[in-house]
């Protein structure tokens, strides 16, 4: 898999939808772009191929032409391939956010492409990190971060005053950014969404123009932090199905799941149905260690599969292709903030 390091941006490339980058670009391809300010925004768009409200969002920036941007740029547009025929991945393929350094995955060849990124990326005197990403469940718009300081979290409030702080998958691009500089996880909502191209355009308008990120602590009522505490998953050789499709399934999940995101589930909440004889939960879950953590979670009674305590869910979804490709979900909690900076940082 070769990376294409290009230092202006090609004919036709911005009247083109994600679906026809391949018409103009051979493959992952970074492209770095002069400004006024030496520091670099680095931004990175379609690491999933289905996701395609960054691109939209830096096409329509990009495309008002008025001249020499305010700080450097370095756009990375990911799956390429996989976008042409609006996939999260093409089949075979590995996912382009949990192979950047730091995965497990270090000798598939896009964890080395990812690399390589980095490694032209960090050559330069980067201001912040920037991957722009949909879901497919109901969400909210939110900004995530993978260290706790008030830098990155302003930068992720920049966007959203909804803030996710996680240290699990491994190998996702902010994780990989963040020991060269603030570095930020942008969620826009579904594809398609009402009004999220524009958000997230705006957003990254606000990265170019910003002239310093404040170092001062941020208000707590300016911001509501959470916490990724667990991961649900479906494991493969459980057939599953939602509660409106008659398919024979093990697992059959409640209709219109994807609307309990970001709302705290009491005990007792039903997710879905599990046929005799899964006495046991048929998802699981792991934490931050990646330990089995299922039984802590979820039980099963009269067949109903149940949450045996409080829970806060993000990135439910009622996509099957998702499911099995990534996750059911993730479990949250409340997170305080950390404490202020010193006045020595």
């Amino acid at each position: 898999m070769t990376l294409h390091v290009l230092d202006h941006i090609p004919d036709g490339l911005l009247s083109r939808p994600a679906n026809r980058l391949h018409e103009v670009l051979a493959g992952p391809t970074l492209i770095h772009l002069p400004g006024r300010e030496q520091d670099t925004l680095f931004l990175s768009v379609l690491l999933h191929g289905n996701e395609d409200t960054g691109w939209e969002a830096v096409r329509a920036l990009l495309a008002e032409g008025q001249g020499l941007l305010p700080r450097g740029l370095s756009l990375f547009i990911g799956n390429v391939a996989a976008a042409r025929h609006r996939m999260r991945a093409l089949d075979g393929q590995a996912d382009f956010n949990r192979v950047w350094p730091g995965t497990a995955e270090t000798d598939r060849p896009e964890a080395r492409l990812m690399a390589q990124v980095v490694d032209e990326v960090t050559r330069r005197d980067l201001f912040v990190s920037v991957d722009l990403h949909n879901n497919t469940g109901i969400n909210p718009h939110y900004g995530c971060v993978n260290v706790l300081d008030h830098r990155f979290l302003h930068l992720a409030a920049l966007f959203s005053r909804t803030v996710v702080y996680f240290i699990r998958p491994k190998g996702v691009q902010s994780m990989a950014l963040a020991p060269h500089c603030p570095a930020v996880t942008i969620e826009c909502g579904k594809v398609g969404s009402p009004g999220a191209t524009e958000h997230a355009r705006q957003y990254v308008e606000a990265c170019l123009k910003l002239s310093a990120l404040p170092r001062h602590a941020v208000a707590a009522s300016d911001i509501d932090l959470f916490h990724t505490v667990a991961t649900v998953t479906v494991p493969d050789h459980i057939g599953m199905a939602f509660e409106s499709d008659d398919s024979p399934a093990t697992l059959r999940f409640v209709d219109d799941m994807d609307h309990l995101n970001f709302r705290e589930l009491p005990a007792e909440t039903v997710l879905g149905f599990q046929s005799d004889p899964y006495q046991s939960p048929c998802v699981r879950v792991t934490d931050e260690d990646g330990l089995d953590v299922t039984r802590e979670f979820f039980a099963v009674r009269s067949g109903q599969l149940r949450l045996r305590k409080p829970a806060l869910p993000s990135m439910l979804t009622t996509n099957p292709d998702i499911i099995r490709q990534d996750c059911l979900c993730y479990l949250m909690e409340r997170y305080p903030l950390p404490p202020p900076p010193s006045h020595h940082e």
